[in-house]
């Protein structure tokens, strides 16, 4: 960064650290300890959609390397796109296996990062549940190299309070978006 850009308040983008998402067995243990939140056993991550034979064979290889754990059951994984046009790759795994789910995530992120793809890749998230079933995501965003929560309700409208609680409640355990008009909401991200 020169000196002009220091004077007109311009800053280098955060690099985007895919080891972040390692932190968040430990920030499910917090949640579930402090509010009663649980994973769900479902991680997806968004990516701007690509067309060509490159991006696909990307995905064939994620589709593999995912398919060769012989402990998943069922479908490696799922790719849908939304609304919106953006792609999601959804992974399932057993709720009590969240390093599991994000060794997942991060080899999906790596790989298309890897592959030139990584100005593509927007968001990763993991789903919890609370005893009542409401759900809430921890959202990373690629670009900003932070979390947020997502807490959804019924309308396409948020629990905001419950958003702010699980702020307070992780901030030790992950980095935490502090610029709130960046907590995008995500209706209908697969896996939520």
């Amino acid at each position: 960064m020169g000196f002009l850009d220091s004077l007109l308040g311009r800053s280098k983008p955060v690099k985007p650290d895919l080891d972040q998402l390692f932190g968040l067995p430990s920030a499910a243990i917090t949640l579930q300890a402090a509010i009663g939140l649980t994973p769900t056993g479902a991680g997806s991550v968004c990516f701007a959609s690509v067309e060509g034979g490159a991006f696909a064979q990307v995905q064939q290889e994620v589709r593999a390397l995912l398919d060769a754990d012989s402990e998943r059951a069922g479908a490696p994984v799922e790719f849908s796109r939304d609304d919106y046009g953006y792609s999601w790759l959804l992974s399932r795994r057993d709720p009590d296996n969240l390093p599991a789910l994000v060794g997942d995530l991060h080899a999906v992120n790596t790989a298309l990062q890897d592959s030139g793809f990584g100005p593509q890749l927007l968001c990763s998230l993991v789903s919890f549940r609370d005893a009542e079933l409401r759900p809430m995501a921890l959202v990373y965003l690629y670009k900003r190299g932070t979390f947020y929560p997502f807490a959804p309700l019924p309308g396409e409208k948020r629990d905001n309070p419950l958003e702010l609680q699980v702020k307070a409640v992780i901030k030790d355990d992950l980095r935490i978006e502090q610029d709130l008009s960046r907590w995008f909401p995500l209706w209908g991200a697969p896996g939520l």
